[in-house]
Formats: structure tokens, sequence, C-alpha cells
């Protein structure tokens, strides 16, 4: 019985995970009413995927936006959406987004660290869309964050995965933008830019706030008191149970479940390979909302990312390090084949709806056609730029097949030659002749987005280029995933709801671990932060302002 247990904690609020929606959802909840929150972290670094990452988020008609002489309208985000999945979003949770991401940024701004500035020339991932933004000003990025603010918790924040360099904003760092003085002084207050920005800066709004976190606390099981959830058990590093009361609410925010083979081959369509995420991703909040009766929503789906396994284990678990994959394939001189040696994509498209195309399936062969695939460049390529975490000019590593020749490379990869031979050739006769006739690579803004293609150039050479200088390399790439985008559906206050649509009283979601708002959107950069964060305000404010303690 629930009144028979002697708890180990109780809290006003417990929040379970630490990532952006988390923490969003810790400080949110302390700040509208509920003073007495915690923080239950699976692992002994707080920031999730967040830390990893770019650290962008996407809200559109935000304030950002307007200041930039931007116009933005619900119309126009509804219709690009609308454009993207056609009647198959919740109206009630989408609104929710609409409205309240824009006042999570206000907030956001007014009450913590998090410094957050539009780039203005970042277009939405489908620009060619109606009521897209191809000029950009949906996608916000972080201004660089001094860690040393943070002082002995610096190194509490999980590291990134990002291959460029962190002392500035994101602008700052392609446009290269710090000067000297700077930079040194950017360096001796250890300012880290991107997803490191945006995790430190809300760290610090925790810490502010004097919001415990219990580290090394995996959350298990979900407490009931009738149909109310009042608490959690977790379990500590000892493998012992550590209970707490949450008199006001449990947000789950746990990530997704990508890392947890079982549940990815139970719901998700098509394969998923290498996730790009933090390992300990494996579906702990999605199995504690089963357990409680959620419904769920959105499973099938994930945030796809191109992925390059590294031949060397994470630190953690000894689990595989994969590699992010976004950049390399849409700059000049680069390809993806599949295992005829045959392009089937526009190598530049963004990483979201590239991954999809990795789940067609050839019905005479009964195999998906374009796993595995690989990257192709050449030796002028491999001499101007960094390729995955091996800078230009370096010797290949381990992961990068190395030949003379295209036969000698086909053969090392198990690619066939002659298809491989054929669509070089093919491919650098349309560069020749300025388009790319089979999948109109470079016709868009995003294609030719510096962030992607290479600025020396002018459109669309930015992003097409030829490959015929030997030697020539391989890279085996992975179908792999920010992360998963199902999960416990929730209402517009971010209550999880039973199969009735009832909200289960006391039991909360947001991140990765919650259906995703925008179902397999991905809208444009920080598609998946945006509504992560959205909804962890949200779930805070619900907390704080509309329930009593029990």
């Amino acid at each position: 019985m629930a009144e028979d247990i002697e708890w180990d904690l109780e809290a006003d609020v417990v929040v379970l995970g630490s990532g952006g929606a988390a923490m969003t959802a810790a400080i949110s909840a302390h700040d509208f009413g509920a003073k007495d929150v915690v923080i239950l972290e699976k692992t002994g670094m707080v920031g999730g995927t967040t830390a990893m990452s770019g650290g962008m988020l996407w809200i559109p008609n935000n304030h950002h936006q307007h200041e930039a002489g931007l116009e933005d309208s619900d119309e126009e985000v509804v219709t690009y959406l609308d454009s993207l999945a056609p009647g198959e979003l919740d109206p009630e949770t989408l609104w929710a987004f609409m409205q309240n991401g824009p006042e999570m940024l206000r907030y956001l701004a007014d009450k913590t660290p998090v410094r957050l500035c539009a780039f203005a020339d970042f277009p939405d991932y489908q620009p060619y869309s109606p009521g897209a933004k191809p000029d950009g000003g949906r996608s916000l990025d972080n201004e660089a964050f001094p860690f040393d603010t943070l002082g002995k918790w610096a190194g509490r924040v999980n590291p990134s995965k990002m291959a460029y360099p962190l002392r500035g904003s994101l602008m700052e760092a392609i446009r290269g933008t710090l000067d000297e003085a700077t930079l040194a002084e950017r360096e001796a207050h250890d300012y880290r830019g991107l997803g490191q920005a945006l995790a430190g800066s809300l760290f610090k709004a925790v810490l502010d706030r004097n919001i415990p976190v219990e580290f090394e606390k995996r959350a298990r099981k979900l407490v009931k008191d009738g149909e109310r959830i009042i608490g959690v058990i977790a379990e500590d590093a000892n493998g012992r149970d550590f209970k707490v009361k949450a008199r006001r609410g449990v947000v789950i925010a746990t990530g997704g479940f990508e890392w947890n083979e079982t549940l990815v081959k139970t719901f998700v369509r098509g394969p998923l390979t290498g996730p790009v995420s933090v390992p300990e991703n494996e579906g702990d909040g999605l199995l504690m909302a089963i357990e409680a009766g959620a419904q769920l929503g959105n499973m099938q789906n994930a945030f796809w990312m191109q992925s390059v396994l590294e031949m060397k284990p994470q630190h953690r678990a000894a689990k595989p390090n994969y590699l992010l994959g976004s950049d390399e394939r849409a700059r000049p001189g680069a390809i993806l084949v599949n295992r005829a040696g045959k392009r089937f994509v526009n190598e530049a498209a963004n990483y979201n709806a590239l991954g999809k195309t990795l789940h067609a399936f050839d019905a005479g062969t009964h195999t998906y056609a374009n796993l595995p695939y690989w990257l192709i460049i050449d030796q002028r390529y491999k001499d101007k730029y960094h390729t995955f975490n091996s800078p230009a000019g370096a010797p290949a590593p381990s992961y990068m097949m190395q030949a003379d020749t295209l036969d000698q490379l086909a053969e090392l990869a198990g690619i066939d030659a002659d298809g491989l031979k054929a669509t070089v050739a093919r491919f650098n006769e349309m560069v020749r002749n300025g388009h790319d006739d089979d999948f109109n690579r470079g016709d868009n803004t995003y294609d030719n987005f510096y962030m992607w293609g290479d600025m020396d150039f002018d459109p669309p050479y930015r992003t097409l280029g030829v490959i015929d200088q030997g030697p020539f390399y391989a890279v085996r790439m992975e179908a792999g995933a920010l992360g998963t985008a199902g999960g416990p559906k929730t209402n517009a206050d971010a209550q999880v709801v039973d199969w009735n649509g009832n909200p289960i009283q006391g039991l909360y979601a947001a991140g990765n671990a919650m259906a995703a708002v925008l179902g397999e959107i991905y809208g444009g950069a920080g598609g998946t932060l945006g509504p992560g964060l959205t909804f962890g305000y949200i779930a805070g404010r619900h907390l704080g302002q509309h329930i009593s303690n029990h």
C-alpha cells in the first residue's frame, strides 16, 4: 500500500532526467510555486543529449525573430506543418506548442542565464514547402556560456558530440567572427557554445535555485495511490531502492528509447542501427508510463540522423560510440551510395528526411535497398574538409576505407564496382553541367546553406563537386537517430493521458520521452529541443500554478 511506504525523500515535484526539457521543467515548477523540486538523474552527469547537441531551438513566431524584422504568423506555421504531415498532428498539443514556445523563450530570457539569439538566415528544413521560412528566423542559436560560473559543477555536464569550435555561438564559429583577444578571454573563462551553452546555462539556473540533483538514481517504477501518481521508486548506484514522494507530481523527461534494442524492434518503423544520443536513453520513462496506463503515440518514428560507428566504445557501459554524420555528405565532392553503387537521395537534404530513405524496401530481394550505405569521397575532399572526427589532411581513421581506384574501393567495401564507377562518372558529368538531374541537389537554399556547404563556391557548387582525384575513400554509414519520437501522449498541459484521453493525475512528460508534438516532422534546426523545452516549461508551470500538495 502506498501509505505504508517509507520515503527516502519528499518533494513537491520530482523530475526524472536532466536534459533540456527536464531542467526547464524543474526551473519553471520552482518559479511558478512548487518551491520543493528535485531532479533524479540516472548517471553522474547532467545535460542528457541536449549537452551533446547543437543546442538550437525551433520556435516559430518568436520574439527574437520579430526583433530581427522577420515576419511570421500562426497561419504560416500551421500551413507549413500541415504540408509536411497532412492531418496527422493533434490540434490541442500543436496549439500549446505554438502559443507557449514564444512565452517559454521570454521566460528563459527574463529568469535564467540562458541567452538565445536569432540565427537570421538559417532556413527551415523543408524550405520549398508552403509556409516555410527559407530565409530563417524560427531556429535560435545559443550565445556562448562561461562554464567557470558553474564552479565545481562544470565537470558534471555531458561533453559535446559536435565537431564545431565551442568558444562561441554557432554563428560565430562558422563565420569566424571572434578576434584573438575575445577568444583568449573565452578560453580563460571556459566559454562554450551550442548544446553545451544551453545545458550549462540551464544547469546554472537549477543551481541558483538550490534545486538538488540526485545523481545515479535510475527511476524504475511510479507509485500510485488510487489513480494518482504520488512518487517514484529509483535504483541507486548499489542497486538499492531510493523512494521519493511527489506531493504534486512527477515529470518524465528521461529521453527516448533508442538504446533499448527490444523497444526499438517492437515499435520503430525501419532499422535504427546507430543512435548518437547518450547511451542511457533506454526507455525507462516509457516503461514506467506504460505500466501506469499511459496512452502511447508516434511510437513508429524517430528523429533520424546519419551516423558512423567509431571503432572504440563510449566511456559508459562499453556501448559503441556513433559519430554524427550530418555535414560530410552535403559538401562538394561527396556522395552516398547503396550496395549497388547507386545514389538514392539528395545528399544535402536534412538529416531527418534523409533518414527515411534508408527504409525503402526491395520486395524482390527482400532487403532494405539502401542499407548498408556508404559515403564516397576523394583525396581532394579529404585534404580540404574535417571529416567526422578526422581533421583535414590527416591519415585515414580506422572507420575509413582507402584505395587507389574505385574498383579497389568497391571490393574493399562490398559495393558493386560497375555500379559505383557508373554513378561517379554520371555524378561528375552532372556537376560539370551545373545541375544534379537525378536528385536536384543544390536547387534550394537549404542545400547551399553555409553550415553544410562550402562558401568558397557559389550555388550550386557549394554542395556539388567532382570526385576524380585518387586515392578514394568509403565510410560505412549507419541508420542513426538523435532519439526516438514516441512515448506517452500528453494534453496541452503536458499531463500524460490514459487510453480514454483522461489525464493521469500527478504524471507529466516532456522532451523525447513524450509523444512528439510534431509527429514525424522536423521543422528546422532545433526541431526536438524547441518542443521539448516548451513542454518542460508547460509541465513545470502547471505543477506550480494549478496543482496543490497532496
